[in-house]
């Protein structure tokens, strides 16, 4: 378990450009072992201008050295001012390099999801870039809708999609573990992308399945919509999937949006 980057009450970037920007945040970050696990293989980076969650595979020792190489190298985009696919690309390719080199690689290899997101400079102005690679997730509390942004790359998100098995049915899968992309495992790591908005007043969460294996999208909004800061809205979230069993390392992530100026209006999903 690595955790980078503390909770911020506000925090106000400016961001220089085709259109000069500035955005303010407010963020917060928990991570627990829950009740099953000896160990806690999940990562965080939670440091403007990237916010990411890392669920470690491939055992205990494995998994906790492949999400904190994750983390270590995006924790390098630190203090600019935005990052971009390619950076975000190039510190995951280093992670791997990082794993190849690191103790506590086992004979059937390392690997761990990443999901996250980063201010990014895109030609109309500021932009979120969602980032994804695994079943970690990224979701977007706007307007009172709970939209999730990221899809699993998963063995029963195939079949969802294939319309083999239904949403509901996905959840208690047998193999709901099973991911069909990671960073590690001697893959290129190249992730799936979307722009959004920054929007004011928008909340972004980010997890790892450790979160959205114990709670419905209903029971995320729930405590999303009911919590003034994100530190309450990352504890209650993390109590709440405790309670209701806490049978993986939960990791939270929650991202105010307090304010903004030079955004890019409608960003087109890629």
């Amino acid at each position: 378990m690595t955790q980078i980057g503390q909770g911020m009450p506000e925090f106000t970037a400016q961001i220089p450009g085709p259109v000069d920007a500035a955005v303010t945040l407010a963020w917060a970050a928990i991570t627990d072992t829950g009740h099953r696990r000896e160990a806690n293989e999940d990562s965080y980076m939670a440091q403007a201008p990237v916010f990411a969650v890392a669920d470690g595979m491939g055992g205990h020792t494995a998994g906790d050295f492949a999400s904190a190489a994750v983390v270590t190298r995006l924790a390098e985009h630190s203090g600019r001012p935005t990052a971009d696919t390619a950076g975000i690309e190039q510190s995951l390719r280093l992670a791997v390099d990082d794993m190849g080199r690191g103790g506590g690689v086992t004979d059937s290899g390392t690997g761990t999801t990443v999901t996250g997101v980063a201010l990014t400079q895109t030609a109309a102005g500021l932009a979120w870039l969602v980032f994804n690679i695994g079943d970690s997730r990224v979701y977007l509390l706007s307007h009172g809708v709970l939209e999730q942004l990221t899809t699993d790359h998963s063995i029963v998100q195939e079949l969802v999609d294939a319309g083999h098995i239904s949403r509901e049915e996905a959840e208690t899968h047998p193999h709901s573990n099973v991911i069909t992309r990671a960073v590690g495992f001697h893959e290129p790591p190249i992730p799936d992308y979307r722009l959004i908005a920054v929007e004011e007043g928008s909340r972004l969460l980010v997890c790892s399945d450790g979160l959205t294996k114990e709670l419905t999208p209903y029971g995320m909004r729930h405590f999303l919509m009911s919590t003034e800061t994100p530190a309450d809205a990352a504890k209650q979230l993390v109590d709440a999937a405790l309670a209701n069993g806490g049978r993986d390392n939960v990791t939270v992530i929650v991202v105010d949006v307090l304010g903004v100026t030079g955004a890019a209006p409608n960003p087109h999903d890629h």
